[in-house]
């Protein structure tokens, strides 16, 4: 019966869709009616409203539309949605204020005596106000009312004029800042979690542990994560509109003839363009280059990007007139200002006495900001209403977002509640081919939706369902980010696609009657083409979407220690190839400090130094181990996947059935515990069930009979893998950290000499002062002697004499000779350091830096710049794991 009801939700929803009913009514009223109408007859034929329900009942879906909706709205933790109306603000003031006409004009006047350069400028101008405004329908219009008639009047083709427009238009949805993007990040950050249970599950299922490897769980994604990864294919996008109008023009001169600028290219003309093109490149820096550089997050630069265009609308409205770029001149002083004193200040209202000055400067210049702001804020209102304009129209755009949010939360719990989730899975998995035939399933799925559904429908009612389930296999091991991006050009192709192409209806709306519906649909037809076609670039080259992530992540202030198990695989990688290349000098920097003269050191630092020494040259030997290891297991992985792939494929029908048995075995339970069973239903289930478990024994039977040997053999030399590179790392970092703790001990030695006059004064103390005093200031001194590397052994008699003087009846003589014992292992730790620095230190100083970033990689802070892009490079291709699970 569940499925009953979970076709009458897809049909109401479909009904209500095609009939024109609102979106954000259509997807809640679908599931209320839906859940209301099986709770019912539940509660009327089998007496439980959660009789009809494959997982929870009405209860346990309104729960869950309470908990959406306090995430929504109340859960400060889920930030992401805060960037939406900053965007949309940033956008619609930039169309209103008409900065994006004035750079239409400017690019059209630039690139238009270059064949095609009419419709080039439109792809530029596309992909600037992309990334300044990300509406679609402002943009469409606004370039078909502005570059239409330009393109009309000079003889270009209405197909290749209407399609160039209606795609440029378009490439808001790629280009972050975008709000598909926020959207999908939002979406999937929650499917990250689900799919890593899932994954977690399989794991379990497959290798019978509890707790699966952190290096086996999915990569999640954040809308930084999102725009990072957004940003190379979209400008591959633009790229292929770009080239596709130059051939054309080029080959059919007629379609695209070139516009001879009637000016002069003189001073003015460049002015010109320089003020209708550096002020949005501009912002588009700001926002985009703060996230990049891990200035601002993705809010921060939203806001950023909001007052910035508040800032442009304030003085381009006022065009003309003496004091326009008064507020602009004085926001972008204050800012400077800003960044000098930060540059110069450390701006802790804590420490105000050390920094007055820097922060009365800073306050004048956010003053001077804030004044700018409001003035800017006051022309915007003044002047057309465009301020109430903008923020109503902001008001509006982002309460439908939101309201369809929360709608597809309802519908997915309800679409959940009635096993439809189950029904998708089992669908997916159950395909041929494995991920890559459901990845083209879904995708394919998607681009048909996108004929009749919009691009927020699509990413809030489908990817929450599909998501989970293509980033739990472990067979291609896609990142969240790479399907987001794959989720986003195909999206954008809704956007073109007939019948219910929403910007072909926008161009329509401000098309001329000579130019014909078809024309516009023809001219769309070639740019769907190359999306699809940056869609299958994107797809067979994944690092395009992943490296700048990565790259960013890595060379971050935050980024991972070298020692982040999640970086193992890739670092070695390299580091292997460091050996091999620079083995011959890594080996004689071995042998030259397993030379040097140790005896200044105490007997434990030669000896640690000389186990350090061996460790070392046993580096290479063990990395031999390692690549003959993880050899044998790539040599038989050949011949043992398929075999792995199939027995896998088989398990998961037989779980399949499992699962199908024992929901049989739930119904019947509760039909016999009806005060009249009905028994002909019963024994109808009885008959299901016995077939069900011959299935399940055919399906067990299907499963080789080698199947046992060869995984045991498999999980061995895994295991011997797994044991190489444990003892790898194990003796890298033993070889290394002796060196690393001697250099901080003998760097440490002049801040230890100047404890003396403090451990001297002492003694006096110990002996006159009042015992809590003598006590606080061991304790000082203690502290003092924490900051010191290798100092325990002067603190522990210092503790002694410390707790020597406590309580009652204090022991003087008995801190006293405590406090010598102290003093003297302090002269002879200043002896040995200052002899050790100088006979050993700079051939310890020449060996740490020739190891450092190779041998002792491991226990570095960081990775070096070229290390971090390798590692970037590395992981940002998609590696199958599957043969772990």
């Amino acid at each position: 019966m569940e499925l009953v009801f979970l076709a009458i939700l897809v049909l109401l929803m479909v009904v209500a869709l095609t009939s024109g009913f609102p979106v954000a009514f259509s997807l809640p009223g679908s599931a209320i009616l839906s859940i209301g109408l099986a709770a019912a007859c539940g509660y009327l034929f089998a007496g439980d409203s959660s009789a009809y329900f494959a997982q929870g009942g009405p209860v346990q879906w309104l729960s869950a539309g309470v908990t959406n909706f306090r995430s929504l709205y109340w859960d400060v933790e889920r930030d992401t949605l805060i960037a939406i109306p900053l965007f949309i603000f940033m956008g619609i003031m930039l169309q209103r204020s008409k900065i994006a006409e004035d750079l239409l004009v400017a690019m059209a006047q630039l690139f238009g005596p270059v064949p095609g350069g009419l419709g080039i400028s439109v792809v530029l101008v596309g992909a600037l106000l992309a990334a300044t405004t990300g509406i679609v329908g402002a943009t469409v219009i606004a370039m078909g009312l502005i570059s239409l008639p330009a393109m009309l009047r000079n003889n270009y083709s209405h197909s290749l004029a209407t399609g160039t427009i209606c795609a440029s238009g378009t490439l808001g949805q790629i280009i972050p800042p975008s709000i598909v993007l926020i959207i999908l990040a939002d979406q999937l950050s929650s499917a990250a979690d689900q799919a890593s249970t899932i994954r977690k599950q399989l794991y379990k299922d497959a290798t019978g542990e509890f707790s699966m490897p952190s290096v086996f769980d999915i990569t999640s994604a954040s809308a930084g994560d999102m725009f990072m990864g957004a940003l190379i294919p979209g400008l591959i996008l633009v790229g292929l509109y770009v080239g596709y109008i130059l051939i054309v023009a080029l080959v059919r001169p007629k379609m695209a003839p070139p516009v001879p600028y009637e000016g002069q290219y003189d001073l003015k003309f460049a002015k010109q363009v320089f003020l209708a093109l550096m002020p949005p490149l501009t912002l588009i820096f700001v926002v985009l280059g703060s996230i990049i550089m891990g200035v601002a997050t993705v809010n921060q630069a939203g806001a950023i990007g909001a007052v910035g265009a508040m800032i442009m609308g304030g003085y381009r409205l006022t065009e003309g007139k003496r004091s326009s770029y008064y507020p602009a001149i004085l926001a972008i002083g204050s800012t400077l200002v800003l960044l000098v004193v930060l540059s110069f200040y450390t701006l802790n209202i804590k420490n105000i006495g050390d920094n007055m000055v820097g922060i009365v400067i800073a306050s004048i210049a956010v003053a001077g900001l804030l004044f700018a702001v409001g003035w800017s804020a006051i022309r915007a209102y003044r002047i057309d209403n465009t301020l109430n304009e903008v923020m109503v129209e902001t008001a509006k755009t982002t309460s439908m977002v939101f309201i369809i949010l929360i709608g597809a939360a309802m519908l997915t719990s309800a679409f959940r509640g009635f096993g439809g989730e189950e029904l998708v899975k089992h669908f997916l998995t159950g395909l041929p081919g494995g991920f890559w035939t459901q990845f083209i399933v879904v995708m394919l799925v998607i681009f048909l939706l996108g004929f009749f559904l919009d691009f927020i429908e699509i990413a809030v009612v489908v990817v929450p369902i599909v998501a989970p389930i293509l980033l739990a296999d472990p067979e291609a091991n896609v990142t969240a980010v790479w399907l987001g991006v794959m989720v986003g050009l195909n999206i954008q192709t809704s956007f073109l696609t007939p019948p219910f192409g929403f910007a072909l209806f926008y161009l329509r709306g401000v098309a001329p009657k000579i130019v014909k519906t078809l024309s516009i649909y023809k001219g769309a037809t070639a740019f769907i083409g190359l999306q699809l076609l940056a869609l299958v670039i994107a797809g067979f080259y994944p690092s395009l979407v992943n490296y700048l992530p990565y790259r960013t992540y890595l060379t971050s202030e935050n980024a991972p220690p070298p020692m982040n198990p999640r970086l193992q695989m890739c670092l070695e990688e390299q580091l292997f190839e460091v050996y091999d290349s620079e083995g011959d000098r890594l080996r004689s920097s071995i042998t030259r400090m397993q030379e040097t003269d140790l005896s200044s050191l105490p007997r434990s630092w030669q000896k640690s130094l000389a186990e350090s020494g061996e460790k070392a040259t046993a580096t290479f030997t063990l990395v031999a181990s390692v690549r003959e290891a993880e050899a044998n297991v790539l040599n038989y992985s050949t011949d043992y996947a398929p075999l792995h792939g199939e027995v896998r494929r088989l398990e998961s029908r037989i779980r399949i059935v499992d699962k199908q048995m024992a929901s049989w075995k739930q119904t019947m339970g509760r039909m016999t515990r009806e005060d009249d069973p009905d028994q002909a239903a019963i024994n109808r289930i009885k008959d299901k069930l016995e077939e069900l478990q011959q299935y399940r024994d055919e399906l067990e039977a299907e499963i080789p009979d080698e199947w046992k040997a060869s995984r045991k053999t498999f999980v061995e030399l895994q295991k011997e893998e797994k044991t190489a590179r444990n003892r790898y790392r194990n003796n890298v970092d033993n070889a290394y950290e002796p060196v690393m703790k001697l250099r901080q001990v003998l760097a440490d030695t002049d801040p230890l000499i100047a404890l003396k006059a403090e451990l001297d004064g002492l003694r006096s103390t110990i002996t006159s002062a009042d015992p809590e005093v003598a006590m606080e200031a061991i304790k000082q001194a203690e502290s003092n002697l924490g900051g010191v590397e290798d100092s325990s052994k002067i603190k522990s008699p210092l503790s002694k004499a410390r707790r020597a003087l406590k309580g009652d009846d204090p022991d003087r003589d008995k801190a006293l000779e405590l406090y010598s014992k102290a003093m003297t292992l302090y002269q002879a730790e200043v002896e040995w350091r200052q002899r050790a620095r100088e006979a050993v230190g700079p051939a310890l100083a020449e060996y740490d830096e020739a190891i450092a970033y190779s041998i002792g990689l491991r226990l570095q802070k960081r990775m070096t710049l070229e290390q971090a892009k390798g590692v970037a490079r590395c992981q940002s291709v998609h590696r199958n794991i599957s043969l772990n699970f």
